[in-house]
């Protein structure tokens, strides 16, 4: 749907698409004059151009934020890769030091990251305002239609939500039928959230015309996420089962586990494993990079002979690289894997000589993280130091999952900018992810074997060798494809039947915390997760104490417990909800 944004781009340039701030600077503003009225939108071209436009809302990017694509990145690289350990900023100390706060956490609520990204999320949930809106006054769209695109429109609004309370917890809820747009943060929203999934889930077809909209199924597994971040486990375990036992995509794909790398093709989106994803594109024909995914527009290798213009951020960090060390039988070292770590070219030259680790290793360590002597896809073998920017401050390693094929990147990439763009989905919820959900939610209901059962199925996808990196026929031509011979030494298998259930409750769980630390890594999921399980502290502290002795980048990183659980609100928007000298808005604990 994002050749549509051009529609929506003109629509607001008429007259302000958004009678309810759709294209405003700030939520909290008073709406514009002139803008379009209801009777010219409210028909089915005009809100179908406004369902449009809410889900364009979804890649956070616009002159609505006030600030550049990578402040309201849609996959949460700053957000929930960085502070969870993940990834270290990268690029170099003096480059986009608000990153280098929220990385450390020492932060405060005037950050300009945090008020782009309140107001991207906001410019969503208004946008699915303006559809509920507009919908009721409609007269030329059946019942029918009408039921899907207010499911449509109630996922959407659950969606915007859904990131909003993850991060900064009490937010102010606006809905269609608000009038004044100055609300306070007094009151818990997931049950307003909750709602919304729920309608949608019961309301939402199994499948769309179109591939990037939400379906049924998709509501479902959003739904059973918002009862498992509220700890209603009987009632997520039931959803979770609906939607794994008979579960489609939007495209009518019987959810399924594909090979771990399509996940991250351009060429192989939207296929079995692809729950909800906002969908990105290049090469459209419109000459317009903002279709492609910008919120990632840093995050390329970029140094001396790098293939890419920019810029050398969001760089894996050793102690992630770490996790997916595996012991004789396949297994992750749960509780001591920085014990086993994994080799490192830090402080070499990409002239020096190195020979990369020869231990046991998860194969999905390579097509996630860029590591010394490995294919970094097809681009060529991974040099190290020359593809890294400040390595003594951000380590030796580039990100993986979001870098387009070279091979197709006239077809999926964006090159005329001055950092890429490419069409790579960006997955907000994909199969893997809702089968750890499941299993977490089945474990802490009492089902450990089924916990297992869950767990079992993704180790087993990434243990299936024809979906493993390879090494290239001739490492002087990487376009000429993949020999038979894995990259690494790979060695993974499944937990043994009965023995991750043998474990009792906390060991099944340490062991699913861990399968989606590995899994979903570099995905923008790890800080909400550590939070949400109650593991943040130590977990992020112990990630302080290792990898600063690594790096120079996290000095002085401290998290501390019930203050950096969540963000702090952007200070712009205290003072702009301030009534009768005092504001609406309250701050988040610890940031007074």
């Amino acid at each position: 749907m994002k050749k549509f944004m051009k529609y929506i781009a003109v629509l607001c340039w008429i007259g302000g698409l958004t009678m309810l701030q759709a294209c405003q600077d700030d939520f909290l503003d008073k709406p514009v004059q002139g803008a379009l009225g209801d009777d010219v939108l409210a028909n089915a071209k005009g809100i179908d151009g406004l369902l449009t436009g809410a889900y364009a809302a979804l890649d956070g990017q616009g002159d609505f934020t006030g600030g550049s694509g990578w402040e309201s990145p849609p996959d949460n690289w700053v957000y929930g890769a960085i502070p969870g350990g993940d990834a270290h900023k990268g690029s170099d100390g003096g480059d986009q030091t608000p990153i280098s706060a929220i990385a450390t956490f020492s932060t405060g609520a005037d950050n300009g990251f945090f008020n782009s990204k309140w107001k991207a999320l906001y410019e969503g949930v208004s946008r699915a305002n303006t559809v509920l809106k507009v919908l009721a006054l409609a007269t030329d769209v059946s019942a029918e239609n009408k039921t899907n695109i207010e499911a449509q429109a109630r996922f959407l609004r659950a969606h915007y939500y859904f990131e909003l309370k993850k991060m900064w917890n009490m937010v102010p809820w606006i809905d269609e039928t608000t009038t004044d747009f100055n609300q306070p943060n007094d009151k818990d929203i997931w049950p307003l959230i909750e709602a919304d999934f729920k309608a949608a889930y019961e309301q939402l077809p199994a499948t769309q015309t179109l591939v990037g909209r939400a379906n049924k199924w998709a509501a479902g597994a959003y739904l059973g996420k918002t009862y498992l971040y509220q700890k209603k486990y009987a009632d997520a375990v039931k959803v979770f089962t609906d939607v794994i036992a008979n579960g489609v995509t939007t495209n009518g794909l019987k959810y399924d586990l594909v090979s771990f790398k399509d996940n991250f093709d351009a060429a192989t989106k939207n296929n079995a494993e692809s729950v909800f994803a906002i969908q990105m594109v290049a090469n459209d024909g419109t000459l317009d990079i903002t279709n492609a995914n910008q919120g990632g527009m840093l995050n390329f290798p970029y140094g001396t002979g790098a293939p890419f213009s920019c810029c050398g951020f969001f760089q894996p960090t050793q102690m992630l690289v770490n996790m997916y060390r595996t012991d004789a039988g396949g297994l992750p070292y749960l509780t001591d894997f920085n014990s086993h770590a994994v080799k490192n070219d830090m402080g070499l030259t990409s002239a020096t000589a190195f020979t990369p680790d020869a231990g046991n290793l998860d194969p999905r360590l390579d097509w996630t993280v860029g590591r010394r002597g490995i294919p970094y896809h097809d681009w060529g073998i991974y040099p190290g130091m020359n593809w890294v920017r400040d390595q003594p401050y951000g380590g030796p390693y580039a990100p993986k999952k979001n870098i387009h094929r070279q091979k197709t990147q006239d077809l999926y990439a964006d090159l005329s900018s001055w950092a890429p763009g490419n069409a790579i989905n960006v997955l907000v919820i994909r199969f893997a992810d809702v089968l750890l959900l499941a299993a977490e939610a089945e474990a802490n209901g009492g089902s450990l074997a089924k916990a297992e059962e869950y767990v079992n199925k993704v180790r087993s996808r990434a243990a299936d060798k024809t979906g493993w990196l390879y090494k290239y026929t001739n490492d002087s031509n990487p376009l000429g494809g993949f020999s038979g011979t894995p990259a690494a030494n790979y060695v993974i298998k499944p937990y043994p039947a009965g023995t991750l259930a043998a474990k009792g409750k906390d060991g099944v769980l340490d062991a699913i915390y861990y399968e989606r630390g590995i899994e979903l890594a570099m995905e923008g999921h790890r800080f909400f997760d550590l939070v949400r399980w109650g593991k943040a502290n130590t977990t992020i502290n112990a990630y302080f104490g290792y990898e600063s002795k690594i790096t120079s980048d996290l000095a002085g990183g401290k998290y501390l417990d019930g203050k950096n659980n969540y963000f702090p609100i952007p200070q712009y928007q205290i003072d702009m909800s301030v009534v009768n000298g005092a504001p609406l808005l309250k701050q988040n604990p610890g940031y007074n």
